[in-house]
Formats: C-alpha cells, structure tokens, sequence
C-alpha cells in the first residue's frame, strides 16, 4: 500500500513539473518578443526564418512587426495580424530589400531600414525614445507623445478605427489604383503612364468610381474643413467633417454585428473590399466590395478588350484577336507611352486604326464629352492628336469621348449608334499570335516524331521478315491512296486538323 501511494505522488510530481515547463516555455516564447525598442536596438533577418521574423509585438498578440519574406529573396518590413500573417501595412511598399544578413533595422531616434546591397533604405525621420505597436496594430515611434505612426501612412489597407483623410491615399501593391477623399466624395482612381523615357514618368489618374455624401445624419459642407472617413466596429465605412455622426455609410454584410477585426483593402484589380476575420474559421471572410459589376472594373479585360455587362464576359475589339489574360495586344516595341508621335509628329503610319460598332467608354458618367455634329468631325478631334488613343460618338446624342490615354477595356452595348474608333500602335502584335506559332511548332515536332516511330518500327518488320514484298514500297513517295493503314489515317486527320 505505501508503495503504491509513493507511487502515485510521483507520478503527481512529474505530471506539475511537466506542465511547469510547459508553461513557462510558452510564456519565454510569447515573451521573447518585445513589445518596445529602445535606442540601440538592431536586428538583421535570419536565414533560418521561412515566412515572417518577428520583432515587435503589442500588448494583446495580435499584431506583429517583423521582416515580411517576399518572392523568396526579399523582405518588407511590415505590420501583421500574427494569426494569419495578413500585411497590414508595409513600408516603402513600392520597394523591396534584400533578406540577407547585411540587410539592417535599427532604431536610434529614428526607425531606420538599410539595406547596402541595393543602396535602398527607409526612415522614420524622427527623434524619439521607444517604438511600440498599440492593439489597433498603429505603430507608432514615441517620445513624451506619438512623433510618428503608421496610421498616417497607410499603403493598402485600412482597420476599423483608423482615420483616413484627404492628404491620404491607398494604393494598390500594383501601383495602378489608388483611393482618395475628395471634398465631399470618395473616390477610386487609375493611374495610367502619361510619358515615358525620362527618370520622372508622369501620371494621368483617372476617376473610375465615386461616391458622394449621401448626408443622412449630418452635413458636410464644401470648403468648411476636410472630410474623413474611417471603418467603424459596427460595420460600415462612414464619412465624416465635423461631427461624430456619420454624414455617409457604406454597409458591410455584418452591419451591426459583432465583429472580431474589420479592415477594407484596395485590390489589384481595382476594387475597394472589406474583410472581417472569422477567429472559428481562422480565415478572412469577405464583407463588402465598393463594385460589384466585373465590368465597372477599371481594366478587367484588358488591353483593347471588351467587356459585355451582365454576363461579364471578355472578348477583342479586334475580331481578328482572340482574347487571353492580360488583355488583347502586346505593345513591347512602343517606346513612346502616351505619346503616338514617337514616329514623327503627324505621320499615320506610326499607328494604324481600328473601329468598333456598339462599344461605349467606360464610366462615361465620370468622363467630359464634347458634341459633336457627327462621327466624322469626333474622329477628327483625335486623328491629329498625338496624346489621342480613341474616341467614341454617341449618334443619338452627338456626345463625343475623346481618350488620351493608351486604351483598355471597353463595354459592349448591342448599340449600333455608338461607334468607337481607336489607335493601334503599328509595333503592336495580337497576343494570341505566338500561340498559333507555337501550335504550329509543336505539330510540325510531333509529325516528325510519328513519322520516325513508323519508320523504326517499318525497318525493324523488315529484318524480321515480317512483310511481303509488295509492303516494303508503302512508306516511299507515293500518292495518299497508298497510306492504307490505320495509324496513317489517323495521322493525316490529325495533320489536317492542325493546318485548320
């Protein structure tokens, strides 16, 4: 009996100091990460780390600071959600340093990225005492009060409870799309290159959706102080002047619900979503998107695609192209961005035209038009242009579109009265053209190979002695009625469905 209490009061022991270690090797884990950095502080990236090296924490644990791995060689230093490793926000977001042991983050006053292969680095540009990153995931660098904080400098992203204003703007990780304030609206622009060939490449941003003020509960009057618009807990992004309330809101699906972490994104494709992070899924769920319709998109077909609303299907505005990702012309031989006199001011050759009946111009509300008296006084106003890509008439209003940027994608209406005319530039090629090329390679390749099987496989009979005499001529010059077998039938209407 003594023994088998003794026994027992061991194992009791063991199973305390198991769960001891157990413990306090999780606490050195969640802890081992600060949750400030002082003066001094240097940290480089480790090979060892796969995905996400982190380096600051907040208090709760659920966001992280730390080297973000990015296509295998390189890092951005970024802002997580520790459960899911979701990017935040990302300094520098336009550029990437090297995840390599030369590769430093320092603080010292400022909290300073330097990456000395590529001469690269970012900076805070303060003078402040700690770092921190508060439970709203806003890092921010502190003396007596905050100098500097992320929530200032948004890239893509914006969380619940983050003011955005009208000296702000999310940008897309493509560079393409960007979200603004306005004095009473907010809107979404593209970005399309305006010149190229110089160090400093200008801009055109166009207006591709807008939303104004609806004012229910407050009123924002113009030129009585910038607005603002931030994504509320209760699920809606709101904007704001002065009051507390809300002068516009924008749903989300979970409006008025409870929600673990809201946040919206501006998209590669040019759409403005909201996301929440369901905690018993352990994944985002998608809550709210600005556009619904594929085609009110900016660019979802393409270079010179079209787009058919409803079915949201792509095609060319060229009926000669057959329509692949990425749009329907490849332009790798244009040098001249948004300028088609890059072959000499007025000359025609440079480009060549391409006219298209029920196409109208996307987001035509957001866009100026010009009346014109017909189709041919609208082409006009764009032949001689040289910043001109393409205009569209509208014969029932005479309203002309007139585009001075490198064309994308249109909508198609079934409205014969409206007509598009375009600019191609002559170093263009149909994308789908090295796919034929190809197709034809590869069936050359593949009729060479049969032949030569059947050739073996003729002689090896030969040496057998497995064939008459009258067989051996088979596989000599001769007209088809001489390929009498069965494998050679099939092989001709291959060859001849390749040719077609």
């Amino acid at each position: 009996m003594y023994a088998t209490h003794k026994l027992h009061f061991t194992n009791i022991i063991l199973v305390l100091v198991f769960s001891t270690t157990l413990t306090s090797l999780a606490t050195t884990t969640t802890t081992s990460i600060p949750q400030e950095l002082l003066k001094g502080f240097s940290s480089s990236p480790l090979s060892t780390s796969t995905s996400f090296q982190p380096i600051l924490t907040d208090p709760t644990g659920n966001f992280s600071l730390g080297f973000l791995r990015h296509n295998q060689n390189d890092l951005k230093l970024a802002v997580v959600h520790t459960l899911s490793l979701e990017p935040l926000w990302t300094a520098n977001p336009t550029h990437t340093v090297s995840w390599s042991h030369t590769t430093r983050l320092f603080f010292n006053g400022s909290l300073v990225l330097w990456d000395p292969q590529r001469t690269l680095s970012w900076s805070t540009t303060t003078n402040g005492e700690r770092v921190v990153l508060l439970n709203t995931s806003n890092l921010q660098v502190q003396s007596k009060t905050p100098l500097w904080e992320s929530f200032h400098f948004p890239t893509n992203t914006l969380v619940q409870d983050q003011n955005f204003t009208s000296n702000m703007s999310l940008v897309s990780t493509n560079n393409l799309y960007s979200l603004r304030l306005g004095d009473t609206f907010m809107g979404l622009y593209e970005n399309h290159d305006k010149e190229k060939g110089s160090l400093l490449t200008k801009r055109l941003v166009l207006l591709y959706w807008k939303r104004s003020a609806l004012q229910a509960k407050s009123t924002i009057i113009e030129g009585d102080g910038p607005i603002y618009a931030r994504v509320s807990t209760e699920g809606y992004i709101g904007m704001y002047q002065t009051s507390y309330k809300p002068a516009d809101v924008q749903k989300f699906n979970s409006f008025q619900e409870t929600s673990s972490f809201l946040l919206v994104r501006l998209e590669q494709d040019g759409n403005l979503k909201g996301y929440y992070w369901d905690s018993t899924k352990s994944s985002w769920i998608l809550n709210f998107q600005a556009i619904s319709e594929t085609c009110e998109l900016p660019n979802p077909c393409g270079s010179y695609g079209l787009c058919t609303p409803g079915g949201s299907s792509c095609s060319c505005l060229d009926n000669k192209a057959r329509f692949e990702p990425g749009g329907c012309f490849n332009d790798d031989d244009g040098d001249g961005g948004g300028d088609l006199c890059s072959g000499g001011i007025g000359e025609e050759n440079s480009y060549k035209i391409l006219r298209k009946v029920g196409v109208e111009p996307p987001h035509k509300e957001l866009l100026e038009e010009v009346t014109t008296l017909s189709l041919t006084e609208c082409e006009g106003l764009c032949e001689k242009n040289c910043k001109c890509w393409g205009a569209l008439y509208n014969n029932q209003t005479g309203f002309c579109y007139v585009l001075d940027y490198t064309i994308g994608t249109m909508l198609g209406t079934g409205d014969e009265s409206k007509v598009g005319y375009f600019k191609v530039r002559k170093g263009a090629r149909r994308r789908n053209r090295v796919g034929v090329i190809v197709g034809i390679v590869v069936s050359v390749l593949v009729g060479i190979v049969v032949v030569g099987v059947v050739i073996c496989v003729v002689r090896w009979k030969k040496r057998k002695g497995g064939m008459k005499e009258e067989d051996e001529n088979w596989a000599l010059p001769g007209p088809y009625r001489n390929l009498g077998s069965e494998s050679f039938r099939s092989v001709e209407m291959s060859s001849t469905s390749s040719a077609h």
